[in-house]
């Protein structure tokens, strides 16, 4: 029982707190909130730097060099089956 109370006030908690529930502004008020949100929304469009951007590079890298065995590989096969091998 108390475990079920527990759950449900969590649940509410995170329901009350979600934001999705937001009135939506008014139609005057709708040129300004645009104008207020219209940076924030080029921040969010910028990449932001985080702990896994070398790693990330890294794995570009690996991808890049895989790709490049791959096309040799397949232009030596090409040449074994042009040569008759």
């Amino acid at each position: 029982m108390m475990r079920t109370a527990l759950m449900l006030a969590t649940l509410l908690a995170l329901t009350a707190c979600s934001g999705a529930g937001e009135p939506a502004a008014s139609d005057s008020a709708a040129p300004a909130a645009a104008a207020a949100d219209a940076p924030a929304e080029q921040a969010a469009a910028t990449p932001r730097k985080t702990v896994f951007d070398e790693q990330l590079k890294a794995l570009e890298k690996a991808k890049g060099v895989e790709k490049q065995l791959q096309d040799e590989k397949a232009k030596r096969d090409q040449e074994l089956d042009a040569a008759g091998g």
